[in-house]
């Protein structure tokens, strides 16, 4: 195909996007629509009794809300259609490049967004800046770290430790091993960058199977990042569910193992089947073998390896103690005037009536009456705390509209709230009570205890991008030394890594941005729309069909919008509100490994995850969905399969009370 049409095309999925995006940007009127931030909104939506429906006739209304809800499936899925278009036709049939070809599709989902005009291209840049504000410091200094640790030999001498220790034939294994662990308190890709290096040096040695170590290291560390606490999805997942963290740890490594194994069997046939070369990452060819006397010792080698994951586990255990002592739930103590409070949350109108509104019936009811005896404010106490700790929306436009936010209130509600950690949350929801009602009614929490002190100064000695950077300090310092090189020649070395590197991040970055305007695109919206329809009464459908319907929504919502973490949140989300624990048949904990075991499904070019695989491996695209892709939803299968078994023989029915 020449040039010419390549581009032709590329600009004419760019333009249909403007035209029906156009289209979809028309302002809404339906009454539901309106400009949320008026008070007169606040007050219809807010008071508790309050008919959304306005003057609207019951028929009327019911139709429009038929109407917007096939507007609001059918524009998303287009537009998913489009995005899905635009990638695999560049990429795979035009053969354009993988960053122009996602930035593209970015662009054309952003313009189909029912997002203000004025910002649909600036939502594209601050997400690909986003993806690689998280991303590219850690990929520039693994690719130095990999470079250095390859040409200094200190990756060969852990190759060779590990084939000393366990042999040839099952390195795979210890590969796989490596990331299992790697990957419970470090993220995927800092385990994968990680462990890069070791299995294209084991490649060097033995000459063979180079696909199947990549992919047993990825086997290994993706299924733990996707069911094994305290990693954020299964974090999240677990405390949506009510699931105890510590059965979260177990249940989720139990049914990793046998997936694990299954892995680097799927990894094995894939390496018979495709015979995927190794190429350099940076068109330079790779060292000669050397002596094992010219290799460092094995624990400089090593260090560059263990520092990160060792500094990073000490901060993710201490945040995770800290984060189980939340001082979040009002307690008695905490209230300083219980007249005040109850006349703040009896108002009529503003944050006072939302607040009350997200009470028990008779909790609203008494705050609305006389002065609240002993029982009454417990029960008002116990509701706000549910409020607090559960998945709830605490803040609303329209209803805080006026309230003077503090700044603690303003950071966290500038985060990224579906990625928040449970215990971040919980003081946000608090904080914002606090700023409702007023410090001298109720205190604010107590933030700093002795345990999130500790937590804070790991923070900072635990950071990824500290971590990996005193790593490639030493690294550097390992290469210098062995080789005998200069500062001059160092500073080459390091300059061909980040080249590397650089193209890694952009095209990461690139994928982050695509996946970033899926979800503006109210994709994950609309699937949820259409699970919600189609299950209808789902009371009495037993095991198999709960957890059935967790995998597949988690499924549906990776392929859609890339984030793994992302469909396992808003699939636990979607699952506790249809679930009732007492008719599920089993433990709450397997409906969260199900939703995980989805998770897993469908990684493909608007997952960060495949571009990290495919891009640090040396693969092509082509290469990548054939490996990669194919082998985690092999083992989401494989998870499932084994969610179910356990589920079954091993229920672990909870006590009812």
């Amino acid at each position: 195909m020449h040039l010419g049409r390549c581009f032709a095309l590329i600009g004419t999925f760019v333009i249909g996007a403007v035209l029906v995006g156009s289209l979809a940007a028309q302002p809404p009127t339906s009454p539901a629509a309106a400009d949320p931030t008026t008070t007169s909104s606040a007050a219809e939506v807010d008071t508790p009794a309050g008919d959304a429906a306005g003057d609207v006739p019951g028929d009327t209304e019911a139709a429009a809300e038929a109407g917007d809800s096939k507007s609001d499936v059918v524009l998303p899925l287009v537009t998913l259609a489009v995005g899905i278009g635009i990638v695999l036709g560049a990429i795979i049939v035009l053969k354009v490049n993988a960053f122009i070809a996602l930035i593209t599709a970015a662009i054309a989902v952003s313009l189909l967004a029912p997002t203000p005009w004025e910002s649909k291209i600036s939502q594209v840049a601050k997400a690909f800046g986003s993806t690689a504000g998280g991303i590219g410091i850690v990929i520039a200094l693994a690719a130095v770290i990999g470079k250095c640790m390859l040409d200094s030999g200190a990756a060969d001498r852990i190759v060779r430790a590990f084939v000393n220790l366990m042999g040839e034939k099952r390195a795979p294994l210890a590969l796989m091993g490596s990331g299992y662990v790697l990957a419970v308190p470090v993220f995927f890709d800092t385990v994968f960058y990680l462990l890069v290096p070791l299995a294209r040096s084991l490649h060097r040695r033995t000459g063979k199977q180079y696909l199947m170590y990549i992919l047993a290291i990825g086997a290994g560390g993706a299924l733990t990042h996707s069911l094994v606490p305290p990693t954020p999805g299964p974090l999240l997942m677990a405390s949506t569910l009510n699931v105890d963290l510590g059965l979260m740890i177990m249940i989720g490594a139990l049914v990793a193992l046998p997936a694990a194994f299954a892995g680097v069997l799927f990894a094995s046939v894939a390496d018979r089947i495709m015979k995927t070369p190794m190429r350099p990452l940076s068109g330079d060819p790779e060292p000669e073998p050397l002596k094992d006397e010219e290799l460092p010792s094995l624990v400089i080698s090593l260090t560059p390896v263990l520092l990160p994951v060792l500094m990073i586990s000490v901060n993710t255990v201490l945040t995770t103690i800290a984060d189980l002592n939340s001082k979040a739930p009002i307690v008695a103590a905490d209230v300083q005037d219980w007249s005040r409070l109850q006349t703040a949350l009896a108002s009529s109108e503003g944050v006072g009536a939302h607040l009350r509104s997200k009470l028990a019936t008779e909790q609203q009811a008494a705050l609305l009456g006389g002065t609240l005896d002993e029982p009454q404010q417990t029960a008002v106490l116990d509701d706000l705390n549910r409020l607090i700790t559960g998945r709830g929306k605490v803040y609303d436009d329209a209803a805080f509209l006026g309230t003077p936010l503090s700044a603690t209130a303003k950071d966290l509600l500038g985060a990224d709230q579906t990625r928040m950690r449970q215990a971040v949350r919980e003081r946000m929801n608090r904080q914002l009570i606090v700023d409702a009602v007023g410090a001298d009614v109720v205190a604010p929490q107590d933030w700093l205890t002795s345990q999130r002190k500790a937590a804070n100064w790991s923070d900072l000695f635990g950071n990824p991008n500290l971590a990996l950077l005193l790593s490639t300090l030493i690294a550097m310092w390992t290469l210098a030394k062995q080789r005998g090189m200069g500062r001059a020649e160092l500073a080459g070395v390091v300059e061909t890594a980040l080249m590397s590197g650089g193209v890694i991040i952009l095209i990461t970055a690139g994928g982050g941005a695509f996946g970033g305007m899926l979800q503006e695109a109210k994709i994950g919206d609309a699937i949820q729309t259409l699970f919600e329809t189609d299950s209808g009464d789902v009371s009495g459908k037993g095991t198999v069909f709960y957890l059935s319907l967790g995998f597949a929504i988690a499924a549906v919502l990776k392929i859609a919008q890339g984030s793994g973490t992302v469909s396992m949140i808003v699939g636990a989300s979607m699952m506790a509100a249809i679930v009732d624990p007492t008719q599920l048949g089993c433990n709450m904990v397997y409906l969260a490994t199900a939703i995980g075991a989805g998770s897993l499904m469908g990684s493909w070019m608007n997952d960060s995850g495949f571009w990290i695989f495919a891009k640090m491996g040396g693969l092509t695209e082509a290469e990548a969905l054939k490996s990669w892709t194919l082998m985690l939803a092999f083992l989401g299968v494989i998870s499932f399969g084994v969610t179910l078994l356990l589920a079954k023989f091993l229920p672990l029915m909870p006590a009812v009370s």
